[in-house]
């Protein structure tokens, strides 16, 4: 059999980003090369995200799109196996089969590694193929080695699942319970993907701050350490990897912010002074809810350790308005909150019930218009502190890693420690590496520079929390 198409459509998170490239690689071996196009792909897969509102009747409206390129390609004598993956997966299971009998496969985020089975059974049959347990064996020991880097950055998933149950969340139903990777599977896929050609990587989990993998087997139990290592002594021997120089992760549980993951801030040089650390509310009523194991106070502490450790640090965040039973005084409570530690950027939404979640059954639900002004003031709130940010990068000198052309004809295109977009007129002979750029010009989403001749230890100055709070009103 010659080769076949393959096309995987990403919904969401990094997580499903990461998890698209592997189920390429596992069904490389059938001969499946990917296509950007699914007119006529042999295999289409929807890798599905369940943390936003509807997410499921999106998955059915874009099903509804495909099934007429099935039809089409049935007519022309040709068969297109169409799949649904990820958390809409895992949530809906049997459900997707009859609401759309005409896809053939479901998969949940677990069971990647058993695609290749499943798409041969297909090939064989015409029988649709539900795979949505829990299986007892990790998928990261059965899915291929190679994970190919594409392009400059690259995300490796170092942890999965979660057992925080906050009432708000699908991901412990639909991801299932904490599971980090042996730290030497991760070191040798870290190094695959630097030598295909990653000069960035992102250490993903769903908690991945408390990563706690096996440590790797030439570290012998006579050598110092534990028999597990955390996220801060796993990134400090990534670091060591040649050719590797920029190193993130996402994302954060507050509480599992702990003192040696706050130190690799200090002391690794590869690691980015951005980190994304999800508050939810500045109301401990709202927080104690949603079942967070953090307080308002508790985020402050943190954000300051961390500061104290790295004082150029900056900080992402993820808020929810309008959960149950959140009144005027908890809203004002979460502006606090953002007034005093500052963020660079974060994600804000109104609250929306997910079937099978404790907070879907809560009284007190929020009026959608209350909801929808209290997102208004806080995201013009935020809105008005990343503007700050980068109005404050103008001037100041940054290392930005080049990863691509630009919109426009001899420009290129990088990311600075922030990961803030830089736009440079330059070669493309550059993209890959790390230059020195003059920050000329801010916008609200991006910044514009200019290389610099020579070598500065120029850095963004650093606000701290009371001279955020002072500059608000």
């Amino acid at each position: 059999m010659g080769a076949r198409t393959l096309h995987i459509k990403t919904f969401g998170c990094q997580m499903n980003v990461y998890d698209s490239a592997r189920m390429a690689d596992a069904l490389a071996p059938l001969g499946f090369v990917s296509t950007e196009r699914a007119d006529d792909a042999d295999v289409v897969i929807l890798n599905t995200c369940h943390i936003r509102a509807k997410a499921a009747e999106k998955v059915y409206s874009e099903l509804g799109r495909l099934r007429r390129l099935k039809a089409q390609k049935k007519d022309r004598g040709g068969r297109m196996i169409l799949g649904v993956a990820g958390c809409v997966a895992q949530a809906e299971g049997e459900e997707i089969l009859r609401r759309a009998p005409f896809v053939d496969l479901v998969v949940g985020p677990q069971a990647y590694h058993r695609l290749p089975r499943m798409i041969v059974d297909l090939d064989r049959s015409a029988v649709p193929a539900i795979d949505v347990d829990f299986p007892p064996e990790s998928k990261f020991d059965h899915l291929p080695e190679f994970g190919a880097a594409s392009g400059v950055g690259a995300f490796l998933t170092v942890q999965e699942g979660c057992d925080k149950f906050c009432s708000f969340c699908v991901v412990p139903y639909t991801r299932g319970a904490e599971y980090s990777r042996p730290a030497g599977d991760v070191l040798d896929e870290a190094r695959r993907l630097v030598d295909a050609g990653a000069r960035e990587l992102t250490l993903l989990g769903q908690n991945v701050n408390n990563y706690h993998g096996a440590r790797p087997r030439t570290f012998s139990p006579s050598r110092p350490g534990s028999a597990e290592w955390g996220l801060g002594r796993l990134i400090a021997e990534l670091a060591s990897i040649e050719g590797l120089e920029r190193i993130r992760y996402t994302t954060s549980y507050p509480t599992d912010m702990n003192a040696e993951l706050i130190a690799a801030h200090r002391d690794v040089a590869k690691l980015m002074p951005f980190v994304h650390l999800p508050a939810q509310s500045g109301s401990d009523k709202v927080l104690s809810a949603m079942n967070r194991r953090h307080d308002a106070a508790g985020y402050r502490r943190i954000a300051e350790a961390m500061r104290a450790a790295r004082p150029d640090i900056a900080f992402s965040s993820d808020f929810i308005v309008g959960f149950p039973g959140e009144g005027e005084a908890d809203f004002e409570d979460t502006l606090r909150l953002v007034r005093d530690v500052g963020f660079l950027q974060a994600y804000s939404f109104k609250y929306s019930p997910r079937p099978g979640t404790p907070a879907a059954a809560m009284a007190d639900q929020v009026p959608e218009r209350v909801k929808a002004a209290r997102l208004m003031r806080l995201q013009e709130l935020l809105g008005d502190q990343q503007m700050d940010f980068n109005r404050r990068c103008a001037g100041t000198v940054v290392g930005v890693l080049f990863e691509r052309r630009g919109r426009r004809s001899g420009q290129i295109l990088g990311r600075s420690p922030y990961s803030l977009p830089v736009h440079v007129e330059a070669g493309e002979d550059r993209i890959g590496t790390i230059a020195e750029v003059r920050v000329i010009r801010a916008y609200a989403n991006s910044l514009r520079g200019r290389l610099e001749p020579g070598e500065s230890n120029s850095v963004i100055p650093s606000a701290t929390m009371e001279s955020r709070a002072e500059a608000r009103p």
